[in-house]
Order: C-alpha cells, then structure tokens, then sequence
C-alpha cells in the first residue's frame, strides 16, 4: 500500500468553493513523493465504453503491480464502474474486486437462436455459409444472445419495454433492461464506508436529464453511494435514469464521455500525473459498408473530442502560467496592490503530465464491439490494456519537466504521436 504524507491527504480533502468565479490559489508546489518516481497527485481518467472498460482494468492491473495507486480515480459509465470499485476498496482489496467484477459480468450463455434451431434444425452448410458471408458473424451472434439475455450480474430484459415505447410509464422505467442486478453486484464488491473516508478521491460524471448540463459527483464534497455510481452508469434508452436528490440523472457520457476537464478544472489545483485512458479510437480507416459507418460513427461520437478538449486544456494552462511568469515581472508596490492579487490569482505554476493509452482495436470487433463481454473479448483487452500501461511505466516520460510556459506535457502509446 502506499503511504500518503498527512499533508497529501490533507491537499486531497479540502472542499472547493461552490458558486465562486474567483480561482482558489493553486497548490504551485511539487506535492510529497507518495508513489515510485512520481512526486505529484496521480490521477486516473476512465472513459465511458461498456465492455471495453476491461481494458481500463489491465491499466490498471499495471499500475498497481508497478506500486503506482492513484490518489484521484474520475470515470464516466463503465469507467465509473471501475473507478468506483478502485477507489472504494484498500489498495490490497482492489484487484480481487476488479477481477471479481469482470468475472461476473462475462457472458457464459448459449447464442439467443438455439431454442430456434432446437425446433427448426439449421443445416450445417447453411451455418457455415452465413458464417462465411458476413464478416464477424460469430461476434454478431454472440452479441445479439447479450442484448436478448442480458448478464446475469449486469442487466435483464425488460419483459414489457414495448409497452414503455409510447406509454408514459415514467422515466425510472423508460428503458429496455432492468439494472437492479448492477446495483446488487456493486453494493458486493464496493466499501462505501471506505471510500466516503476519502482516502482515494472519486468523481463520477453524469448528466442532468432535465437540465441537459454535466454534473460531476465527487466524494470529496459529499457522500456516495450507489445511486451515484449507477446514474453514471445509465445510458438511454438502455439503462434507466437514477435520480439523486430528487434529479433525474443519466450517463455523463452521452454529453463528454473524456471526463479530463475535472482535472483541470480542480481548485485548488494540483500538479499531477495524468493517466487517461481513452477506449474509444478518434481515428480510423474509411469504412467500405454500411456496418463499417455506423461503428466509425460511433467510435468517433464516444473519443467525445478528446483531443481538442485536451488542446484547449493546453492553451488555458499555457495563460495561467503566463499570468504567473507576468507578475514576477512587476514592481513590489505593483504586485502587492488588492486589484493585482486578484488578476495575479489567476496565474498557476502546477504542471500536468497527461499520459494517453489508447485501447486498440481487435479485428473481431464490430458495431456493437462495447457489448462484447465474452470471456475472449474481456481477456483480449485486459491483457492489451496491461501491456501499453506496463510499457508506458518503462517509459516514465514524466520524469521529464514540461516546458515551464506551457505547463501540460502530453504523452501519447505510441511515441511517435506525442
């Protein structure tokens, strides 16, 4: 377990001012080494992504084998999931959880047509034509039997969701599946009174149905529990809304599913090692069907614009250390006046070392490769997802310092990228 000094856990608790314009002072100074060659707040940045999320677990298998456990976990849908199941356990607990987690969410049934072909046999040669016809038909069927089915551990169909298509039956019920086994499961594998000791901060994001606005949970600023962790998690017209304090709330994803910006946007602010993990590719190969299309569309839709989210990061990071580097350069009597504290106060000296591990893409994978969780696809991406993380800690790119007028170092897999 790593030993946090009781400044760095202290750093980690005090609340942000709510309602306030005015930026709280940054914390410009390196924080106590509290993980192996690292000596700032380390932070894990989980995307949203259903299946896919088992990669984010080999990232994070990684990271805890190397002695690096974060002092802040921020995740959307599944990457909420995750996270909260990472930062409401002790670090000794947190991978027999995850593990525990993956293990019971991984389909085990038979293909959804089998109680068909028990009445109306299908011929062998026909079998293997359709399987020879159209690409990835295994994969296709496998994932029809999870929409169909369910998981056990996950989600169950709603036996009357057709009724629901026209029928005002109320938001709580507006959805295909039921969720009420997720919940079950999580209230398993998550210490709740662990985590609302903030030993590890959580923030988990979501988005107001009625106000159509990001709202991020952290329990730095209050309790959580489930509720919090399911809303997250709660993406339409599958999944129902969860309200919390009344609010309706659905999964953040579906308004920015790279949940970055809570870092950066963090008072006081704190210089931190990044880790983001982004499951979704924003690049890719021009798609030649109408299947190809549709999963480009969706692979670009959910990269949420991580890039240029992260570019504008930048350039916003970039003036707060011109202000900083600014106000060295004026007079005593100058830099002492109220009406300059207060412009002063919008400098920052703190320094962020992003570090991107991007999930790769399987051959097997298809339109709808984020309900894949056969016991394959989740062993495939875990082992990728360790394997990047384990190379990019060989790496250790941020040993190096930022340049000091940029303040954001950002360090892609592939180093070629960067």
């Amino acid at each position: 377990m790593v030993k946090k000094t009781a400044v760095h856990a202290a750093a980690q608790s005090a609340p942000a001012s709510r309602g306030s314009t005015r930026p709280r002072a940054a914390d410009d100074s390196r924080r106590g080494a509290a993980h192996p060659g690292i000596d700032a707040q380390v932070v894990l940045v989980l995307q949203g992504g259903g299946a896919l999320g088992a990669y984010q677990a080999g990232v994070f298998e990684a990271l805890h084998d190397a002695g690096i456990e974060p002092d802040w976990v921020i995740g959307t849908s599944i990457g909420a999931i995750n996270g909260a199941i990472i930062a409401g356990n002790r670090p000794a607990d947190r991978m027999n959880r995850l593990r525990a987690f993956w293990e019971r969410v991984t389909w085990t049934g038979q293909h959804a047509p089998n109680w068909l072909a028990a009445c109306v046999p299908v011929p062998a040669w026909l079998d293997s034509a359709w399987a020879a016809w159209i690409p990835g038909y295994e994969a296709w069927l496998r994932n029809l039997s999870i929409m169909s089915q369910g998981l056990p551990a996950f989600f169950t169909p709603r036996a009357d969701a057709w009724l629901a298509l026209h029928t005002p039956v109320g938001i709580e019920q507006a959805a295909f599946y039921h969720t009420e086994p997720l919940r079950k499961t999580l209230a398993a594998l998550i210490d709740f009174d662990y985590l609302n000791g903030k030993e590890t901060r959580l923030t988990v994001g979501t988005v107001g149905v009625g106000s159509g606005q990001m709202r991020y949970f952290t329990n730095r600023d209050e309790p959580l529990d489930v509720g919090h962790v399911m809303a997250s998690a709660a993406f339409p017209p599958g999944f129902p809304s969860v309200r919390i304090d009344g609010e309706a709330y659905w999964d953040g994803g579906i308004y920015s599913n790279t949940p970055l910006e809570a870092v950066l946007d963090d008072r006081p602010r704190h210089s931190s090692v990044i880790f983001t993990v982004q499951l979704w590719p924003a690049h890719g190969a021009e798609p030649a069907s109408i299947r190809e299309a549709m999963s480009r569309q969706r692979d670009i839709q959910y990269s949420s614009r991580a890039e240029s989210h992260l570019e504008r990061q930048r350039q916003i990071h970039r003036l707060r250390h011109v202000i900083r580097e600014l106000g060295k350069h004026l007079p005593d009597d100058q830099r002492d006046t109220a009406a300059v504290k207060e412009l002063l106060s919008w400098g920052c000296g703190t320094t962020m070392q992003v570090i991107e591990l991007d999930a790769p893409s399987f051959g097997h994978d298809d339109l709808h490769k984020d309900i894949d969780f056969s016991a394959d696809g989740i062993r495939r991406r875990w082992d990728a997802g360790y394997a990047d993380a384990q190379r990019m800690i060989e790496r250790a790119p941020w040993r190096a310092e930022p340049d000091p007028m940029e303040g954001i170092a950002i360090h892609r897999s592939d180093p070629e990228a960067a």
